[in-house]
């Protein structure tokens, strides 16, 4: 996975906005940008909305599914009409979002927890159909230990909390994650 240099992601990041702003006005969807190699590149991507500190909307795709440009459209939309934790965001709340995208590694499987490294590794908890994804920065913001984490991915995969003890898949990844607000990006 190629580095993202510094302008990159701030136009990752204005993409995002120009793309939930136009969504929110209904003046349709903006063309992902394609002037780079980078952005053609398939890549996982979330979008993860954020409102006065607190979470607004996080969607994404964890596999490289699209063009990361692509990627980056369809998720920013979605965090912000169709995560189903929150109601749509309205167009009153544009100027309060901080804007955050995580650009996903390809998942890996690796045989237990104790190869899950806190702060660099996303995980993917899976049992037959149930699976939960939580991202790399979600454990450090939270202030969670190993044992928690895991337990929180069973959750999110619709699993008992201690179900990793009996036995589920566990995937990690890393991503690159940057937002508008360490970028110094006012909305």
């Amino acid at each position: 996975m190629a580095d993202l240099t510094r302008m990159e992601k701030r136009e990752l990041l204005a993409l995002a906005r120009n793309s939930i702003k136009k969504y929110l006005t209904g003046e349709g969807r903006v063309a992902p940008p394609v002037a780079k190699p980078i952005y053609l590149e398939k890549r996982g991507v979330f979008v993860t909305l954020h409102r006065k500190g607190e979470l607004r909307g996080c969607i994404g795709y964890p596999l490289p599914y699209k063009p990361l440009g692509e990627a980056v459209v369809d998720n920013a939309i979605a965090a912000a009409s169709e995560d189903p934790r929150f109601p749509a965001v309205s167009s009153a709340e544009l100027g309060e979002l901080d804007i955050e995208i995580s650009v996903l590694t390809v998942p890996q499987k690796v045989a237990g927890p104790n190869q899950v490294q806190l702060g660099r590794d996303g995980i993917i908890i899976s049992k037959g159909s149930q699976r939960g994804l939580l991202l790399p920065q979600v454990p450090v913001e939270q202030k969670w230990d190993l044992e928690q984490y895991i337990s929180y991915g069973c959750r999110k995969a619709g699993l008992a909390p201690d179900e990793w003890e009996k036995g589920v898949q566990i995937e990690v990844f890393q991503a690159a994650v940057f937002g508008e607000k360490e970028m110094g990006e006012e909305p």
